[in-house]
């Protein structure tokens, strides 16, 4: 079973990464602020223009630990990873399985999706008493319902593309009152994305990005190409069977912002307002949030195909390495995460 290590998170725009002999440094106007060895790093996330050595690009590539590189507001720029060094028939059966089934993964993934969605809800429902007649979230779990089995009468991803958009209109459309701290702050009303233009939105696309990012370093771990996949178009530059697998663990993240809100560890003082009304964490908003996500991913949870306890940070790793079982026919049919 592989081992949880730690992910840098280099928060600082003005700090620049550099190799000295097994270790990373952190070095702020020229000195060392930290200094940490390679060996105990399974990947580096750089919210930084300054960027890095070519030597420490070289040395984490040797020991396959890829760096991330994201603007101060958490957009993806660019990452090295290095050689691909994967099975490459596992590759061309991974372009003819998702040729061949991709409906069907499709399908699974969005169902996966949509079950997880209601536990979330349903969690919610468990802790607020007051939140079980509401009507609008009654009705946003029948669209959930519905949303399921109208997957399975889909023929094309585009149909199941356009029953996903349904669901998850209706769920944002009740997000707001699974917020219990009612800090006008966190208000609610509509997924934006691009940009975020409120807290929580600015939350939820910060914590998408880092674990898409996670996921498709998982992926090429097991030796699949993470821009290949089955649901999302390709377009170049994207990983999309990252964003594929991401789907049926979305859960997880919405959760974890969730409890940032309602557990009040996050205020109005860890954002910042854009003049064109974008909202974003600043430095102080990220830290807090990544040092509450590197805990997180540290704690257990059972795995439901496996029945066994896993760390949570090891869930991207055991669903590629699922997928690449799957797709060698070692296995008859993909587990999709189920939240228990």
């Amino acid at each position: 079973m592989r081992k949880l290590l730690n992910t840098l998170y280099v928060t600082n725009e003005q700090v620049y990464l550099a190799l000295d002999g097994e270790n990373i440094v952190c070095k702020l106007d020229g000195k060392d602020v930290l200094r940490l060895p390679i060996l105990n790093i399974e990947g580096v996330v750089c919210f930084s223009y300054i960027g890095c050595s070519p030597a420490l690009m070289g040395k984490c590539v040797e020991n396959a630990i890829p760096i991330n590189f994201m603007t101060p507001h958490g957009r993806f720029l660019a990452k090295v990873c290095g050689e691909t060094r994967g099975n490459v028939n596992l590759r061309v059966q991974q372009i003819d399985t998702f040729r061949e089934l991709g409906v069907l993964l499709s399908q699974n993934t969005m169902a996966a999706k949509f079950c997880n969605t209601a536990t979330v809800i349903k969690r919610t429902l468990h802790d607020n008493p007051d939140l079980r007649e509401d009507v609008d979230i009654a009705k946003t779990l029948e669209t959930i319902k519905k949303g399921v089995d109208s997957l399975y009468q889909t023929e094309s991803v585009e149909q199941i593309i356009g029953v996903e958009g349904n669901v998850a209109h209706s769920y944002f459309g009740i997000f707001d009152q699974l917020i219990k701290n009612k800090n006008e702050v966190f208000h609610f009303e509509i997924r934006t994305k691009r940009p975020p233009l409120d807290a929580t939105n600015a939350l939820l696309s910060f914590m998408y990005a880092i674990y898409t990012n996670e996921v498709a370093s998982a992926l090429e771990t097991v030796g699949l190409d993470s821009y290949i996949g089955y649901c999302h178009t390709l377009r170049s530059g994207r990983s999309s069977l990252a964003c594929d697998l991401v789907e049926e663990m979305r859960c997880i993240i919405e959760r974890f912002v969730l409890g940032l809100i309602n557990l009040k560890i996050l205020n109005e003082g860890d954002f910042e307002v854009q003049v064109s009304g974008a909202v974003y964490l600043n430095a102080d908003g990220r830290k807090k949030v990544l040092e509450r996500w590197q805990s997180k991913k540290r704690s257990d949870i059972v795995h439901p195909y496996l029945n066994q306890k896993i760390q949570l940070g090891l869930l991207p790793y055991v669903q590629s390495n699922l997928l690449a079982k799957y797709i060698r026919g070692d296995i008859e049919e993909y587990p999709n995460f189920i939240l228990k």
